[in-house]
């Protein structure tokens, strides 16, 4: 099992929780109940900023001006279809038993009619892509979300996503090619995926007065809207 670059990232992650644990007693902002860390968070908010201006944008720049767009929606079918069994997986562990089938069958017949998902054929007849991981079953569980993180390189997540990142790579098949086609499929999709954040960060960095809150709301919110399924409800607990 190629897992290197995974390792690299759960290292970056644990790093990340050291700090924190440092920080805890010292660097605690009560304004903001979901975001105790806010000091901490905003500093390594600072350092992906610079990370992704210094190398992560050019990189996907780049890519996007050599790769026609046919080409580029291929590479995003593809990487989809090989994370898909983590949607399959956590409707199941959701209890989502039909929509589990339903996503199962998606997974098939992209992965055969769908030229191994370079093709979304599945779309083309009308069934419907959803987003399911391993945090949203601890929320369908009534785990709660507890504070927001910034962590270095993988950016906006909760305490409750941490355990979903080892477990949401164990279920996508990008984890089981074996090095080094790994580095570059890896590599691939990071820099199709950054190139696809262009909208969202360009609103994020020239519409807000603080970048940071623009950020840690829009990401909280879409969990929330995730982990109802698109109907989020209009009041109650605090659910992201």
């Amino acid at each position: 099992m190629a897992v290197s670059l995974r390792r690299i990232v759960f290292a970056v992650g644990a790093i990340a929780l050291v700090g924190l644990s440092g920080c805890a007693s010292t660097n605690v902002v009560e304004t903001e109940p979901h975001d105790p860390y806010e000091s901490f968070n905003r500093d390594m908010f600072a350092v992906n900023k610079f990370l992704d201006e210094s190398f992560f944008s050019p990189l996907a720049q780049g890519y996007a001006h050599v790769t026609p767009d046919p080409a580029r929606e291929a590479v995003y079918n593809f990487f989809q279809n090989l994370a898909y069994p983590t949607t399959v997986l956590n409707q199941f562990l959701q209890g989502k038993i039909e929509r589990g089938f339903e996503d199962l069958g998606r997974f098939v017949i992209n992965s055969t009619f769908g030229l191994a998902g370079l093709v979304d054929f599945a779309s083309d007849i009308e069934m419907a892509r959803n987003d399911e991981d391993f945090a949203q079953t601890l929320a369908v569980w009534g785990v709660g979300s507890g504070p927001y993180l910034e962590l270095p390189l993988l950016g906006p997540k909760t305490f409750r996503s941490l355990p979903g990142i080892p477990a949401d790579a164990a279920t996508d098949v990008l984890t089981w090619v074996g090095s080094p086609t790994d580095y570059w499929l890896s590599g691939l999709k990071g820099v199709d995926q950054r190139k696809r954040l262009d909208p969202a960060i360009k609103l994020r960095d020239t519409k807000s007065l603080d970048p940071y809150i623009f950020q840690r709301e829009a990401y909280l919110q879409r969990r929330n809207y995730l982990i109802h399924d698109g109907n989020p409800p209009l009041d109650g607990p605090d659910s992201n």
